[in-house]
């Protein structure tokens, strides 16, 4: 299961009652950092969905590192290939491991309930970045041991060879530059991967990006998303457009994921929106295809603000402790070694939240170019959820994208003005009758 199946059940609409049984019965409980490390012991049972890493022994290693400074803290892995439903029914009980990632179905509120508190969010942001994104009054309740941007993989190799070198800087250069592809190489431009679902959730993650602005999220909880300009219309729009110009595979319900990243490295495929999580697989793919991985880019959304292309941060899955864990101390020892020692963020070639940690190699580019990177103020992002769910669009999911690419390809009716426009009319509708 790799890192944006998240998205594709983030948020999933699921009721929150499906996860108030005795999990959720008592709050306040803390799980403070370990002081001696010789005095933490137990066995703790973390969940992932990294079934990958499990599977090809990778998390083993991790727990071997770590019990070089933890001896007696025996550490146990469950892999759960459905990550969100599987959690979401076992969070019913108080059996949901000692460590685990967050499920998006959790509201933001509930957290206390659920996950013991990692400290003060004065204390923590000094040195971690993405705090805000599982702060409740004040608390931390969890923590990501990486970050990841949204951009384009890309072949660098194909996009040279049809004559592109320089980044586009808006979406009518984006599109005459796939437009090229299509004319001067035999690769499909883009690549919608339509069928696997979930990569068209990346594309929410356009927000921001546009007008280069933190406080996008915020936007969204009080604003229009699909008004004339805003951030989501535009990249809905770009994926509109390159569908509806015959810029991407002939048909997306065939699309494979699995199969898209040799594709894209051998450069059969040139683009697909993503995220900086990617790159690592489809330089994998590229090596085990016999093809050179420095071939596989990474690219900005074509949009400029005075000059500059900019970027948003945001956090992977955030870890926390299970406020039912007997082994709230080892728990979280597990937590700060995996975030802040075991070399994760560098061997998944992403971005560390440790404040003071420089990019990794492969984003170099995004240094060379001056690309801003910004972090988005998440004190709204509770609100956009509930937004999203109670308006039933989904921009967390990946159902309202496929209507538009149906649209776009002519396999649903209606324009893509009235199409966005229904979505903003849902969207700000609910917005009244849900609190901030």
């Amino acid at each position: 299961m790799n890192r944006r199946t998240v998205l594709a059940a983030a948020a999933a609409a699921l009721l929150l009652s499906a996860c108030t049984g005795t999990g959720g019965t008592s709050k306040g409980a803390e799980a403070k950092a370990p002081v001696d490390p010789s005095k933490v012991s137990g066995t703790i049972t973390v969940l992932t969905h990294r079934t990958d890493l499990v599977q090809n022994g990778t998390m083993k290693k991790y727990a071997a590192a770590f019990n070089k400074t933890y001896p007696d803290v025996q550490v146990e892995f469950q892999a759960l290939t459905n990550y969100e439903a599987e959690v979401k029914i076992r969070m019913n009980t108080e059996n949901y491991g000692d460590v685990l990632m967050i499920p998006a179905v959790i509201k933001k509120d509930d957290y206390p309930k659920f996950f013991a508190s990692l400290g003060t969010v004065a204390e923590r942001s000094k040195k971690y970045r993405f705090t805000d994104f599982s702060t409740v009054d004040g608390k931390v309740y969890g923590q990501s041991p990486i970050g990841v941007m949204p951009g384009f993989v890309y072949n660098k190799r194909v996009w040279r060879e049809a004559g592109i070198t320089e980044w586009p800087t808006t979406p009518d250069e984006f599109l005459a530059g796939l437009k090229t592809i299509k004319a001067k190489t035999d690769a499909i431009p883009y690549y919608t991967n339509f069928a696997a679902q979930w990569p068209l959730t990346s594309w929410t993650y356009v927000n921001g990006s546009v007008h280069c602005d933190p406080q996008a999220t915020t936007e969204l909880a009080e604003g229009d998303p699909w008004a004339e300009g805003a951030d989501l219309r535009v990249g809905d729009t770009l994926l509109y457009d390159i569908v509806r110009q015959g810029l991407a595979e002939k048909d997306p319900t065939t699309t494979n994921w699995e199969s898209s990243k040799p594709r894209l490295a051998k450069g059969e495929i040139a683009t697909q929106w993503l995220g900086s999580w990617a790159i690592i697989q489809f330089q994998d793919a590229a090596r085990q295809a016999g093809t050179n991985p420095d071939d596989i880019g990474f690219m900005p959304f074509p949009a400029q603000v005075d000059g500059t292309f900019c970027a948003t941060l945001a956090p992977d899955y955030n870890q926390a402790v299970n406020i039912h864990s007997e082994h709230k101390e080892a728990a979280r020892a597990w937590i700060d070694w995996f975030t802040d020692k075991s070399g994760y963020d560098r061997d998944n070639l992403a971005i560390s939240p440790l404040k003071d940690a420089p990019l990794p190699e492969v984003l170099e580019p995004y240094e060379d170019a001056g690309v801003k990177l910004i972090e988005l103020d998440d004190s709204a992002g509770a609100k956009v959820k509930l937004i999203d769910n109670d308006s039933e669009v989904g921009i967390y999911k990946p159902d309202y994208r496929q209507d538009l690419v149906d649209l776009a390809r002519g396999a649903r009716e209606g324009s893509l003005d009235g199409f966005l426009g229904d979505l903003g009319e849902k969207w700000t509708e609910t917005q009244g009758n849900v609190g901030s």
